[in-house]
């Protein structure tokens, strides 16, 4: 899970590197303000809505009960959906504030890799997720 949280940090940071140094050429969508009215009306609402849902994913009790039955197999499988869920509205606000050159695209994208800070995977984390899990699970039986 580790690489799922680094590859995406990694990637907005090549995208960034590219354009700051004009190996790709920024602003290409500028013009068209229709368009990017639309797709930062689009972006705001994913992003400010999968940031919560994201942070709270594993207090759904569907998602409590799949730890219930399997810890390790539940953690792989939802916390790389958290990682998602955060990581690409990241990307393409990334992306999309050199294709626009709109400050709000890069805000939403600086908002969503701040948001990572809080579901780090780590190991002691992980831990932390599955025994709770279990330990609630025990407490039910």
């Amino acid at each position: 899970m580790l690489l799922e949280f680094w590859i995406p940090i990694l990637v907005c940071l090549c995208i960034i590197i590219l354009y700051e140094n004009d190996i790709l050429l920024s602003g290409g969508w500028h013009d068209n303000k229709l368009n990017e009215y639309y797709v930062a009306i689009a972006m705001e609402l994913i992003t400010i809505c999968l940031i919560p849902v994201s942070l709270r994913l594993f207090k759904f009790q569907g998602i409590k009960r799949a730890f219930q039955s399997s810890a390790e197999l539940a953690l792989r499988q939802w916390g790389s959906v958290r990682l998602l869920m955060l990581t690409l509205p990241m990307l393409v606000n990334c992306w999309l504030y050199y294709q626009f050159m709109n400050v709000a695209f890069g805000y939403m994208g600086i908002i969503g890799l701040l948001s990572l800070c809080f579901v780090y995977p780590s190991k002691a984390r992980c831990n932390q997720e599955t025994s709770t899990h279990e330990a609630s699970n025990q407490e039910t039986k």
